[in-house]
């Protein structure tokens, strides 16, 4: 059970990792001298970022992509503390259902952002905002780590419904 328990924490750790990282990190759309995010453009050749603001096109789509990342980490490590809350609480044989809906949360949260980015790209980066041409660029590894993430929030909160208190 300790084992079990230790994989489950470390999975659930990652997963946090995973949604900080993607949130955070400015790769959700690259080309060869320039990288973007839901944040900020930044041109590789001259070191300079640009904030995206309301001056570009489609920035109620990047505040709903902003708002659901950020609400799907805070969901995330808001699980875990209630997991271990509940580790401690809850009786012999009862089911982590709490924990388990809050990470079900998060794991909309980010499934719901990736795939507004995923929809809205070609508007995205189309703007007139961005000072150098980002249309043509491809999904960075942030992107990637967004999906990735919501594919371990799924799973850890599939894990912590099954999951029953043991002794």
């Amino acid at each position: 059970m300790l084992i079990l328990l230790a994989f489950i924490i470390v999975f659930h750790i990652t997963s946090a990792a995973l949604l900080f990282i993607s949130t955070i990190d400015n790769a959700w759309w690259v080309g060869d001298n320039f990288s973007t995010d839901v944040w900020r453009m930044c041109a590789m050749n001259t070191s300079t970022c640009v904030a995206i603001t309301d001056e570009f096109n489609e920035y109620q789509s990047v505040q709903a992509v902003q708002a659901a990342m950020i609400l799907s980490t805070i969901l995330c490590c808001v699980a875990f503390l209630v997991f271990i809350l509940q580790l401690f609480r809850l009786k012999q044989g009862e089911r982590f259902v709490l924990t388990s809906v809050i990470q079900l949360l998060s794991c909309l949260c980010v499934m719901i952002a990736a795939s507004i980015y995923t929809d809205r790209h070609e508007e995205l980066h189309q703007s007139r905002g961005y000072r150098m041409e980002v249309s043509k660029g491809q999904y960075g590894y942030s992107f990637v780590l967004a999906w990735i993430a919501f594919a371990f929030t799924l799973i850890s909160g599939v894990m912590y419904l099954v999951l029953r208190k043991r002794k």
